[in-house]
């Protein structure tokens, strides 16, 4: 599912106008869809105090023809009219036709009656602003919402539901004005806003429906950027043929662990077996093998010379590039730690690689070395995968913390362009996106997630299905997605606090059943 800024909605819209598709048949399709998407969030809409929120454009159109529905459906509705509309509003004159109470802001009385509303009502629906509006709230809209937010706050019970956005909340970056609600559920309207999937707009949008509003596919079809979907994730899985021996499904070497971080080394290679490489061998130094052939029984081992325990030698390098052309994806990076040696080790292999190297997924702490090396970027090969956190992705862009936050989509983007990488940058909303500018969102947000280890089982992950032979980007986009879903059964199962890393990895092949089991496969 395609994802769309503010102003390719409005090029859309106007698209569809140029097919025949009309401004108020859009309308009546967005309006109902958020009454429909409202009686099912309450399951029970008869008897319903509700107040609708309405502003001049389109997005107060929308919350009108919701007001009708939801009236028809026993629903007790008032409307509250911010700003004037056309007399000749066809969805304002079918209110009054339906003798639904509409009262038009002015100062004085209209705002003790909207405390009075305010107060009584179950459902608030902000159609104050859409996609359209960006400048600071002032004013009457301001002072609404403030008496909104009042109100939410003393009765948290007390449910908000935006249409597309809430009002105050920027589509395209997530950034939001202190008088923005926080809505419980938010209907956007054809397609998804990036803002919605990016702090602190995600935190003001509660649970996110995406309403199909009859706007042709077709239209959306140039847009480079897209919603992972479960109908996506399904049709990405890679073959599994019964004819099949462990050298089909990828042989990919693992470059992990430290003295330190030994349980990286685990994490990484369960990760990619558990979503069905072929085969997973382990270099880490020699010293540490024996403590993790206990645990990892199914691995193949590759010990390297260490500089001092639990510390690889720059030596190693070469016995790594005699292994690489066995490999089908090397991981590298998992928690190998920042010593000195091991930094040079990093270094000899990535400017040692043979002319046709392996598949590549950098992580961690090899990440962090290559600001060390010159043009790191010409360095790599095409077909490599690079998983930062947001702290990874400041070194590698120059770029603060703050900054790569608050421009996840574009800063990522921008960096697998000028790369010639995929790039995942990984945190809530996980943003996934390759050299020719194509980006996908992950729509997971889990707290569970924000603890060690989970990142290496990522990195993992997506190296045993890059070894499976689907495309880089689709690799990587398709780990992001398993991980994530394998996180939310186990939220479901144990909740997000003591979540450990581990837990996901007996849950990737339950995710990957799941969805072949729905598609019959």
């Amino acid at each position: 599912m395609k994802i769309v800024t503010a102003e390719q909605m409005r090029d859309i819209d106007r698209k569809a106008a140029d097919m025949g598709i009309s401004t108020a048949d859009l309308m009546e399709n967005a309006g109902r869809a958020v009454a429909e998407a409202i009686r099912d969030f309450v399951d029970y809409i008869a008897g319903k105090r509700v107040l609708v929120l309405a502003g001049s454009g389109n997005n107060g159109g929308d919350a009108l023809v919701a007001a009708r529905y939801l009236h028809e459906w026993g629903a007790d509705v008032n409307v509250f009219l911010l700003t004037d509309r056309s007399s000749e509003d066809k969805n304002l004159e079918l209110l009054k036709q339906y003798a639904i109470p509409v009262i038009q802001l002015e100062h004085g009385p209209e705002f003790l009656k909207l405390k009075e509303l305010l107060s009584n009502a179950e459902i608030v629906i902000d159609g104050i602003l859409g996609t359209g509006r960006a400048r600071p709230l002032e004013g009457d809209f301001k002072e609404v919402l403030s008496r909104v937010n009042q109100e939410k706050l003393k009765r948290p019970e007390l449910i908000i539901v935006a249409v597309d956005i809430p009002t105050g909340l920027n589509a395209d970056t997530g950034a939001v004005d202190h008088s923005c609600p926080l809505a419980d559920l938010t209907v956007t309207l054809g397609l998804p806003k990036p803002g919605l999937y990016n702090f602190p707009g995600a935190d003001h949008a509660g649970k996110i429906v995406i309403a199909d509003i009859g706007i042709p596919k077709e239209l959306s079809r140039p847009i480079q950027t897209e919603l992972i979907t479960e109908e996506w994730a399904r049709s990405a899985l890679p073959a599994r043929p019964k004819s099949a021996n462990k050298g089909t499904f990828g042989r990919i070497l693992v470059v992990a662990g430290s003295e330190n971080y030994i349980g990286a080394a685990y994490l990484a290679c369960m990760g990619a077996a558990r979503v069905g490489a072929g085969i997973v061998t382990l270099s880490i130094a020699r010293s540490l093998q024996p403590t993790l052939a206990t645990k990892l029984t199914e691995i193949v081992y590759a010990p390297l010379p260490e500089s001092e325990k639990g510390a690889l030698s720059e030596k190693a390098s070469s016995a790594i590039l005699r292994i690489l052309p066995y490999c089908k994806v090397m991981l590298m990076g998992c928690g190998i730690g920042q010593h000195v040696r091991t930094k040079d080790f990093v270094k000899s292999v990535i400017t040692g690689l043979p002319q046709k190297p392996p598949l590549l997924v950098l992580d961690a702490d090899a990440l962090n070395i290559l600001p060390e090396i010159t043009d790191w970027w010409k360095k790599l090969p095409g077909a490599t995968i690079l998983t930062p956190h947001p702290g990874e992705m400041a070194r590698l862009t120059g770029n603060t913390i703050e900054e790569v936050q608050a421009n996840r989509l574009d800063i990522c983007r921008r960096a697998a362009m000028d790369w010639g990488k995929v790039v995942v940058l990984k945190g809530a909303f996980t943003v996934i996106a390759e050299p020719r500018g194509h980006a996908r969102i992950s729509s997971a947000a889990n707290a569970g997630l924000a603890t060690a280890g989970t990142g290496d089982v990522l990195a993992g992950a997506i190296a045993g299905l890059a070894g499976q032979g689907i495309p880089l980007f689709d690799a990587a986009t398709l780990g992001v997605y398993l991980h994530a879903t394998a996180a939310d059964i186990a939220y479901s199962e144990i909740g997000d606090a003591g979540m450990l890393a581990s837990d996901l990895l007996p849950l990737l092949p339950r995710v990957i059943r799941g969805l072949k089991i729905y598609s019959g496969r």
